[in-house]
């Protein structure tokens, strides 16, 4: 049980191509847990987190930023997790899961959510 554990996270792990292609997200093993960061733009490298709500946060550049954290594998999805939105500098919980060879991204806010699909680099 525990290969196809490990088996199932390497297919999520990796570059992936975010719904709309402007950006992608490098999604990685951080101990027991998956985080994803940003690591392209379409924009350019030179794009500030200026909606971030902690202004000493809004000169940061975007490209490393995490904006997946905390997600843990339960069954066959990743949940308990954070997203964060650079577009509106919101942070929502999230779960990603493959669905064939592409992922799954599940934002929620209450009982609303949104699904993105991204496609492996």
């Amino acid at each position: 049980m525990f290969v196809s554990a490990v088996a199932y996270s390497q297919g999520v792990i990796g570059k992936w191509v975010t719904e709309g292609g402007d950006s992608q997200v490098e999604i990685y093993q951080n101990g027991d847990q998956l985080c994803g960061k940003i690591i392209w733009l379409k924009k350019g490298d030179g794009q500030l987190d200026v909606h971030n709500p902690d202004k000493s946060m809004q000169s940061r550049k975007l490209i490393g930023v995490n904006i997946l954290t905390g997600l843990k594998k339960k069954g066959d999805k990743y949940e308990g997790g954070k997203i964060y939105n650079p577009k509106n500098g919101k942070t929502y919980k999230c779960s990603i899961w493959l669905d064939g060879s592409n992922l799954k991204v599940r934002g929620y806010v209450a009982m609303f959510y949104e699904t993105q699909t991204w496609t492996k680099k």
